[in-house]
Order: C-alpha cells, then sequence, then structure tokens
C-alpha cells in the first residue's frame, strides 16, 4: 500500500462514529487502570450496603443470559437437529464465547481481590451457588472456545484437527446445554437467600426458573438483533426469512415466559405492589412492557417479515432482560438493604468500553475468519 492510499484509507476511518469508539476505548482503558491503581471506591459509588453496582447487574449477569444465544442455536440445530437455522448458529457462539470472555473480564473489574481468583480452582465449596456458577461459567467458556474453533481450522485449511473436533462435536454440544442450564438458573437461585432485601415485585421461590426462560428467550432475540446489526454494519445479506421464522419461537418463549411472571406475581399476591406508585413499581412496568410489546410485532406476520419490526421487537426483549437483571441486583434490593445507589459516570463508561470491545472483536474476527455463510447459503438473504 503507498503512502498516498494509506492517508486515504485513515481519512475513510476518521468519521464521528469512529472517533467516537476511539474515545471510548482511551477513556475507559484510563479508567480501568485508575480502577486497579487506587481501588474500587476511585472509580465506584459502591459502599458496604451496595456492593453489587453496574458491573455486576449489567457487565456480568446481564452479560451472562445476552450470551445465551449460543447454547441456544447449538440446542436447535446440532441436538434438535433443525439444520434450516444453521447459518445463525456460529455467528451465535461467536457472540456467546466473546460476551462470556467479557463477563470475566466484568468480574474481574468489579472484584475487590481479583488476584484471589485462583481460589476457585483449589479451595472448593460444593454448597455454594456462587462456586458452582463459577466452575459452570468457566467450562462453558473452554467449550464456547472449542465450539468456534472449526472456524479457526477451516480458514487455515487444517484438515487433521478440524476431523478430530468433529468426532466430538455432539458431546461438546451436550456439555455446552448442560453447564447453561445449569449457571442460568443458579444465578437466579443466588437471590433466594434475600427474601426480606429483594422486593416482592422480583422475589419469589422460582427466580431460577424465571433466570432459564428469560435467558432463552433473549438468547433468541440476542441472535436476531446481532444477525440485523452485523448485516447492517459489515454490508452483508441478511437471512431475513430465517430471522422471521425464529421470530416465532421468540413469540413463544416471550409469551411464556410473561405468563408465568405474572401467574406467579397472582399466586404470591404481589399485585398490589404493581400499582402502588413506588420507584420499584415503575422500574417493575417499564421491564414488563418490554418484554409484552414486542408479543404485538412478533405475532403479526407482516411485521415479522421486515427487518425493521422485527428487529425493534428482538431489541425490545434484549432491553427487558438487562432492565430485569438490573431490578433483581439493583432496584429491587436497595429499600431492603437501607441503601441508595447511582453508578458513577466511571462506572457507566467502564460498562461501554466492555460493550465496544466486544463489538470491535467481533467484528475482526468476523472479517478474518469464516463466521457467516457465503452469500449464496442460508437462505434467502436481504441486502
Amino acid at each position: 500500500m503507498t503512502v498516498d492510499a494509506l492517508r486515504l484509507e485513515i481519512r475513510k476511518r476518521m468519521t464521528p462514529g469512529w472517533f467516537l469508539v476511539g474515545i471510548i476505548l482511551v477513556v475507559g482503558f484510563l479508567i480501568v487502570v485508575r480502577r486497579f491503581a487506587l481501588g474500587l471506591g476511585a472509580a465506584t459509588n459502591l459502599s458496604d450496603r451496595a456492593p453489587w453496582g453496574l458491573w455486576i447487574g449489567f457487565d456480568v449477569v446481564s452479560g451472562v443470559a445476552l450470551a445465551a444465544g449460543g447454547f441456544t442455536m447449538a440446542f436447535i440445530v446440532h441436538l434438535a437437529g433443525d439444520r434450516t437455522y444453521r447459518p445463525l448458529v456460529r455467528p451465535a457462539i461467536l457472540t456467546a464465547f466473546l460476551g462470556y470472555l467479557l463477563v470475566i473480564v466484568g468480574l474481574i473489574v468489579d472484584l475487590g481481590k481479583p488476584w484471589n481468583m485462583w481460589h476457585i480452582f483449589f479451595f472448593w465449596n460444593p454448597h455454594s451457588v456462587m462456586f458452582e456458577v463459577a466452575w459452570c461459567v468457566i467450562l462453558y467458556t473452554t467449550v464456547l472456545f472449542m465450539e468456534f474453533l472449526p472456524a479457526v481450522f477451516e480458514r487455515f485449511r487444517a484438515e487433521i484437527p478440524l476431523r478430530m473436533l468433529r468426532t466430538i462435536a455432539i458431546p461438546l454440544y451436550v456439555a455446552g446445554v448442560i453447564l447453561s442450564t445449569l449457571h442460568q438458573s443458579s444465578l437466579g437461585s443466588l437471590f433466594l437467600i434475600m427474601p426480606t432485601k429483594l422486593h416482592p415485585l422480583w422475589y419469589t421461590p422460582i427466580l431460577p426458573v424465571l433466570f432459564f426462560l428469560s435467558a432463552l428467550t433473549v438468547g433468541t432475540a440476542m441472535v436476531m438483533v446481532e444477525a440485523i446489526l452485523s448485516s447492517k454494519l459489515m454490508r452483508r445479506g441478511l437471512e431475513l426469512d430465517l430471522l422471521s421464522r425464529l421470530g416465532r419461537w421468540l413469540a413463544v418463549l416471550d409469551l411464556f415466559y410473561v405468563v408465568v411472571r405474572l401467574q406467579d406475581l397472582g399466586k404470591r399476591g404481589a399485585w398490589e405492589h404493581v400499582v402502588s406508585g413506588s420507584f420499584e413499581s415503575v422500574f417493575f412496568i417499564v421491564e414488563m412492557l418490554l418484554f409484552i410489546v414486542p408479543l404485538f410485532l412478533l405475532f403479526s406476520n407482516r411485521a415479522r417479515r421486515k427487518r425493521g419490526p422485527l428487529g425493534a421487537a428482538a431489541f425490545m426483549v434484549v432491553l427487558g432482560l438487562i432492565l430485569n437483571r438490573i431490578n433483581v441486583t439493583l432496584v429491587g434490593t436497595m429499600r431492603g438493604a437501607g441503601a441508595s445507589y447511582l453508578p458513577s459516570w466511571q462506572e457507566v463508561w467502564v460498562s461501554a468500553f466492555v460493550v465496544v470491545c466486544g463489538a470491535l472483536a467481533f467484528g475482526l474476527i468476523a472479517r478474518l475468519l469464516p463466521v457467516f455463510p457465503a452469500e449464496d447459503e442460508g437462505g434467502t438473504h436481504e441486502s
């Protein structure tokens, strides 16, 4: 590449969007360095009464659920045998793998003494839910790495290791589904020890079930969001026919989750809290609307065949899941703990930093490796 060509390429990249990305990355990195140099107090508004903040509610607890598309698509295609959705599997697995890596990074940033993380390997406590979640996340991240390795071997035409991986593919997918089921539900089990601290709008004995159901729902939605965004940003075709069919699954999962959630409120006699006018009730109503409104789009055949309504419905479900996890970890616990907490601007910035790092890593890997199918594969494409 000549000097003039290099200058032209740099000018093309010097857009307001890329400038903003650069600012987020630089400032985010400096905040993380400051956090490790001066401690959590220098970068967060956390306290002894509010020890879990945005980095846990969004980066970790939400992040694990948002990465559920990997095991959802692996189950549908490789275990249930519906090969129709095969073009969506590899991007979903890559998204899940990067998501879990970022969850681990977010957890390291949030921990007061992250250098003690090695304890999990030697000081076992099988009675602890956190112990089970930690090991499941470690093992499932490893499984996701191995599930994505075929893309690397295909890129470099390494036939022997590719054949070896294919011989253990089904056990890998089975392990991934089992591990995901365990820790997606166990994240809800973490809050079962807080019956007097977690607000009645969110505390329920079936929290593990609700966490698992919502992870299945948002995993499907994230596959759709990732496909629509990547087609737009990477200027590739869109598997609109596949996403429309997947939208039917999302509609059923979303409806089932909403029905279970509302029935649980009724059985516990918690409806009075919904109309109480408290700030918790406002957050709860917004959360539920983000799950209910998409149903009107997803159950409409006409809306589901269009990129805009389909993407809007999936994106609302994603926002609903994020708000649910923040409500459970933060909003619903503040009153019971007698605490008040608002994330500092540095906490918000680091969360944006993590998201941008994940998006850039996905884009880079997708350009270097065969993540997406060829344009003539995987059904009808929309440009």
